[in-house]
Parts: structure tokens; sequence; C-alpha cells
């Protein structure tokens, strides 16, 4: 067993004994992200000293790698052999790790198209909170019997475990981008969007902001030629800069309010009247709200739960706000019995998802 294994998990085992929280961190990128940990003090379990490609077999279409592996590096790899992680994971950081993409489960401006960061993990290996060495699903694009735990650890925000391991399905590149602009209005881009998605367009991106509809195109020469001709709009220059400050938030959007709110929503659902700016995404389905905090919290939750979706508090001052959506009782009793059954001692991330663990 390797020594930084090996340290995980006599971290785990002293943390259990001496009732003392564990942070679990990779590169750090996403600390801003979820809720602050309960405890005052806690260890700090450093994920990253474990990195490294396990295994990749291009033909496959599936690689293995440490949760340590910055993103980077993994998506270096894939480039050479022209081939990519499809849900477009936003980094926020030179130094973030697969561990934390799969925990955080963020997905960039590709997911509405093909898949969210759940779809393409196929198993994951992990440490649970009595320090068990564990594996789930495998290396194949199969269905598998029993409980699909690698993807419930997905946006588990490490409150199950700690990732040591890591299998995902990849795609290849697609041999054409272009991206084309549109000006319109917001319920005109609304009606575009929910339109397109019913079509065989090989749409892979879509961004409403100010007016302007952004429209990316992948996949084979001729398919993005015709769809080009049946869209319109002027091609963009500079269009991977300008999907790069939208997956990474450098975009001026992402820093035009105090709150950064993050709104799952139906692709149908008309203009919401809610002040501050907004930015779409996904068809439609996604809607970023950069507020103030003078913005209730209950009047935006109100309208996105009215919309069929859910609201979270993204990034910005979290004091006076809950981080996620409530859950029902229901759901809350579900999680906190997953969450009994991995972290008996309750050690992992305490408060990273909800207060209540």
């Amino acid at each position: 067993m390797p020594k930084a294994v090996e340290h995980f998990i006599h971290t785990i085992n002293a943390a259990v004994k001496n009732k003392k929280p564990i942070y679990i961190r990779g590169g750090n990128s996403k600390y801003f992200y979820g809720g602050q940990l309960t405890s005052q003090t806690y260890e700090i379990l450093d994920a990253a000293a474990y990195s490294g490609i396990v295994n990749y077999e291009p033909s496959e279409l599936i690689i293995t790698a440490r949760a340590g592996t910055r993103l980077s590096d993994l998506e270096a790899t894939l480039s050479e052999h022209h081939q990519m992680l499809a849900f477009e994971p936003p980094h926020f950081d030179e130094n973030a790790t697969l561990g934390g993409c799969i925990a955080t489960g963020l997905s960039g401006p590709r997911r509405a198209y093909t898949g969210a960061v759940r779809d393409f993990v196929l198993g994951v290996r992990m440490l649970d909170g009595k320090g068990d060495d564990l594996h789930f699903g495998g290396q194949v694009m199969k269905n598998v019997a029993g409980y699909d735990v690698s993807r419930l650890v997905t946006g588990a925000m490490g409150t199950l475990g700690v990732l040591l391991e890591v299998s995902l399905k990849v795609l290849p590149l697609p041999s054409m981008e272009i991206t084309l602009g549109m000006q319109m209005t917001k319920p005109e881009a609304i009606d575009k969007m929910h339109h397109w998605a019913s079509k065989p367009l090989p749409i892979s991106a879509t961004c409403f902001y100010n007016d302007h509809l952004f429209v990316r195109l992948s996949g084979a020469e001729s398919a993005v030629h015709a769809a080009r001709l049946k869209l319109g709009g002027e091609e963009i220059k500079q269009a991977k800069s300008f999907w790069q400050s939208i997956r990474e938030h450098t975009h001026p959007f992402f820093h035009s309010g105090t709150r950064l709110w993050r709104l799952s929503l139906k692709s149908s659902t008309p203009k919401l009247s809610l002040p501050g700016e907004q930015l779409l995404e996904w068809g439609g389905a996604l809607r970023w709200l950069a507020s103030d905090e003078n913005l209730n919290e209950n009047t935006i939750r109100a309208q996105a739960e009215a919309a069929g979706g859910h609201a979270t508090l993204f990034s910005g001052n979290k004091s006076s706000a809950q981080i996620f959506h409530p859950l029902t009782s229901y759901m809350m009793t579900l999680h906190k019995r997953l969450k009994q059954k991995f972290d008996p001692a309750g050690i992992f991330n305490p408060g990273r998802m909800y207060p209540e663990y």
C-alpha cells in the first residue's frame, strides 16, 4: 500500500479516536464553494499527495487516475491523444485536482449537451470513516448490479469519504468547433434555445448575456457548416478564451455582484423577475444571478421552486444564508443515513453540504 494511503488511514483512525473532524482538500481551488466547516478545529487531509495516472487506454476511452492528480495534467495527457473530459470541468485554479472535481460535481458549458460529471464516472476507490479501502464500480462502460456508489460520492463534497482513485469515460475531441453570436432579448433567447434543443444540431454550449446569445457548434465539419447556415449569426473570434472565461468565471459578469447564485431550472422557464445581473447557460437550464446581499434568499428560492428547480449560493458572503437548497425532511433523513453508513463518527467535512451533518 502506498505511504500516502497509509498516512490517510492513520489520519482517519486518529480523528475517530480523538473525535476531531477532518477537512479533505486537494488543490483547495474550490474552498469557496459549499458551507464552511462547523468545527473551528480540524485536521487537514491533503489528498493532493496521492497523484498520478494509474491506467489509460485511449482506444477504450477510459482513464483511471489518483484523486490528487491535477486536472491540467490529466487534460494535457488526454489532449495528446485528441481526447477530452467531455463535461468540461471548471478549474478555478491551476492546482485543481480530479478529486475536487468529483467531490464538488461541477460541470462546465458542455454539460447540457454531453452529460454531467457523474455521467462519466465509471468507478471509484475511496476510504470510508473507518479507514476501510473500498472499491465501487469498475473500468468498463456497462451496467453493474447493486448501488451506484461511484456516482453517489460525486458532488458529495467529501462528506462520505476520501477519494483515492477515479475511473472516467472520456470522449474524442471534436474535429471542428465554431461559436456564433446573435443579438436578441432574453425571452427570444430562451425560446430559441428551447426550440434548438429538440433539433439534431451539433450544439455543445450556449450562453446568453447582455442581449447577446452565443452558441458553440462542435462535431464533424459537414454538420457544423450545415448548422451554421441554419442558425445564422456571426462567427465569434477568440471563442476559446470566451468559453474559458465562462467556465472559469473570469468573465466580468461573475464579478458584478456581491453574491453569485446558481439556479437550476427547466430550460423553458420564462425570464425571472429578480433584481441583479443574469447570465444563462445550458440552453436556459442554468441561470447565474449576480446580486447584492439585500436580495432575500427566500425570494430567490421561491422563484426557483416555482419553476421546478432549486437555487445554490455559489459564492460571496455566506454568513447569513443557507448554501444549498433546503431538503425535505424525507430527503434529509436519507442523507443522514448515508452519512452514518459511510462516516459513522461524522469526521469528514462536517458542514460542507448542510449544517446538520
